[in-house]
C-alpha cells in the first residue's frame, strides 16, 4: 500500500496528522545503533561549545561515562530478562491468545494492547516491554485470522506505551526506587536527610491520579489515531504469512503445539524412560520450589517490617527473579527460558554503554546539570512541576536512562524543589514523567520489542512520535493542576 493512498485526507484531525507523521519518520529516521553514535557526536559538540571542554576532555568523558553505572546496567537487564521470563510462560500466552481473540474492530484491538501495557507497565517495566510485544504480535495475527484489518505498526506503538508512559511512577521506576534505597547517592551528597520512601512517590495519590487519567487520555488518542483499513498494513506485510503462526523469531511457541520444555522434559536418548541423576536434580520440581519460596518468604519479610517503603531496585529485581522460579519451578527449564532472554536483552546490552557514554560527557562537562539549572531557574511552586517533566523530557533524547539520569539531574532537580517549596515525591514523580514520555522518540528501549515484532524502528516510530506529540498539551495542563 503506497505512502500517497495512506496519507489520503479523509478520517479524523489525528489519523491525519499520524499517516503524515509516520512517512516522514519512515524515511528519515536512522537505526537505534546509529541514532546512539549521532547523539554521541551531537553532545561531544555541544559540550565543547557550551561548557568550554577540549576535544581530550570530552573524550575522557565518554570513555569514564561507560563504565560508571555497571551496577544500574545490570539491574535494567535483569528487569527486561525477569519480564521475558515470566511473559513467555505457556499459561501467560495463552491468556493474551484469549484477550486477542475479545476485539471485533481495529480501534478496539489497538485500544487493548495499549491499556494492557500501560498498565503492566506500572507493575513491571520488563513485564510490559516484553507482554505488550507478544500481545501486539498475538492481536496482529487473531486481526488476520478474522479478517480486522489493523495497522501493525501502530499495534506496536500501543504494546510499547507502557514505556512511554506509565512505567517510571511505577513499582519499578528507576528514580522512585533510587531515592527509596539507603545510603543511596543523595543521602551521600546532602540533598535529602533520609530515604524517600515509595508511599511518598509512587503509592502516594498524586501519582496514582496522574497515571489513571494518563491510561484514559493515551487510550482516547490510540483510538483516534487507528487509521482506516483501507490505509492499514496488516502483520503480514512485516511478518510472512509461512511463519505467522509458527514460533519465529519472537520466540515463543507454535500455537499448534504445546511447549514440552516446559510441561514435562523428554528423557534422555538411549536410556527409556529414565534420566541420570544430575538430569533428575536440574529437573526437580522440589529442589527448585524450596528456593523459589524461601525467596518469596524473604519478600514477604521485607515488606512485613517495612511496608511499601520497603519497595527498591533490589528488591523488586529479587522479586520478580524468584516468582518467576516459583512460576516454572524446574531449575533447568528456567535457566533454558534465561538464555532465550539474552536475545531480547542483547541491544540493550550493546546500546546501553554507548548512552551511558553520553551520560558521561553530559555529567563530566557540566552540561546536563547547565541545562538542568537554566530550565528550574525559572520555575515557581506552581510551574515546578511542569518545568521538572520538560527538564526530564530533554535530557532523556540523548540519555534514555531514567535511574542514569536521576543520578546526575536528581540533586539539582530535588535541591530547586525545596527552594520553591515543592514535595520530595512530587518532585521526583513530575520528572519521572519526563523521562518516561520521550522515550515515544529515542527508540532505545524499544530493541527488545522490535526483535520480537520483527518491525524496524522507523517503520513505528512515526506513531510513537505523534503520540508524544499528544500528549504534550495533556501533560501540561495535568501536571499544572494536579495537586499533590
Amino acid at each position: 500500500m503506497g505512502s500517497a493512498e495512506r496519507t489520503a485526507t479523509t478520517g479524523n484531525v489525528v489519523e491525519r496528522l499520524g499517516n503524515r507523521i509516520a512517512d516522514i519518520v519512515e524515511r528519515w529516521m536512522p537505526s537505534p545503533f546509529l541514532f546512539a553514535i549521532i547523539l554521541t557526536y551531537v553532545v561531544f559538540l555541544v559540550g565543547m561549545i557550551v561548557e568550554g571542554q577540549g576535544p581530550a576532555e570530552m573524550v575522557q568523558h565518554w570513555y569514564d561515562g561507560f563504565w560508571a553505572f555497571l551496577t544500574f546496567a545490570m539491574q535494567m537487564v535483569l528487569i527486561i530478562m525477569t519480564g521475558f521470563v515470566i511473559a513467555y510462560h505457556p499459561r501467560v500466552n495463552d491468556a493474551l491468545r484469549r484477550l486477542a481473540a475479545i476485539p471485533n474492530s481495529s480501534r478496539q484491538a489497538v485500544v487493548l494492547v495499549g491499556v494492557v501495557s500501560m498498565g503492566l507497565a506500572w507493575i513491571h517495566w520488563g513485564l510490559s516491554l516484553v507482554v505488550g510485544a507478544i500481545f501486539a504480535r498475538e492481536m496482529g495475527k487473531a486481526a488476520y485470522r478474522e479478517g480486522i484489518t489493523v495497522h501493525y505498526p501502530l499495534l506496536c506503538v500501543a504494546g510499547y506505551m507502557g514505556l512511554g508512559l506509565t512505567w517510571h511512577w511505577g513499582l519499578s521506576g528507576s528514580a522512585p526506587l533510587l531515592l527509596a534505597t539507603a545510603g543511596n547517592e543523595f543521602i551521600e551528597l546532602g540533598v535529602i536527610d533520609e530515604p524517600v520512601g515509595t508511599s511518598a512517590t509512587v503509592f502516594s495519590g498524586y501519582a496514582l491520579t496522574l497515571t489513571a487519567l494518563s491510561i484514559i487520555f493515551a487510550a482516547l488518542v490510540l483510538f483516534l489515531l487507528t487509521p482506516s483499513p483501507e490505509r492499514s498494513r496488516e502483520i503480514t506485510e512485516y511478518v510472512p504469512e509461512a511463519d505467522l503462526f509458527k514460533s519465529a523469531a519472537d520466540g515463543g511457541t507454535d500455537d499448534t503445539a504445546v511447549d514440552e520444555s516446559v510441561t514435562e522434559p523428554a528423557a534422555d536418548e538411549g536410556v527409556g524412560d529414565g534420566r541420570v541423576p544430575a538430569e533428575r536434580i536440574d529437573n526437580s520440581r522440589l529442589l527448585g520450589g524450596v528456593i523459589a519460596l524461601t525467596g518469596v518468604a524473604v519478600i514477604v519479610w521485607e515488606f512485613a517490617n517495612r511496608g511499601l517503603d520497603a519497595l527498591d531496585l533490589n528488591v523488586l529485581n529479587f522479586a520478580f527473579l524468584f516468582a518467576g522460579l516459583a512460576i516454572y519451578t524446574r531449575p533447568a527449564v528456567y535457566r533454558d527460558r534465561f538464555g532465550d532472554a539474552a536475545d531480547a536483552a542483547a541491544g540493550i546490552i550493546l546500546l546501553f554503554p554507548f548512552f551511558a557514554g553520553i551520560q558521561g560527557m553530559m555529567s563530566g562537562s557540566g552540561l546536563a546539570e547547565t541545562m538542568a539549572e537554566g530550565l528550574l531557574a525559572i520555575s515557581t511552586t506552581e510551574t515546578f512541576p511542569v518545568v521538572a517533566w520538560l527538564t526530564a523530557a530533554i535530557v532523556n533524547l540523548f540519555v534514555p536512562s531514567g535511574g542514569g539520569e536521576w543520578i546526575v539531574l536528581g540533586p539539582p532537580v530535588l535541591e530547586a524543589a525545596q527552594e520553591v517549596g515543592v514535595p520530595v515525591g512530587q518532585a521526583t514523580i513530575a520528572y519521572a514523567v519526563g523521562d518516561a514520555h520521550t522515550n515515544l522518540l529515542n527508540p532505545f528501549w524499544a530493541l527488545p520489542l522490535l526483535a520480537i515484532t520483527e518491525i524496524r524502528a522507523r517503520e513505528m516510530f512515526g506513531y510513537a512520535v505523534t503520540m508524544l506529540l499528544a500528549l504534550i498539551p495533556f501533560l501540561a495542563v495535568v501536571l499544572f493542576l494536579l495537586p499533590y
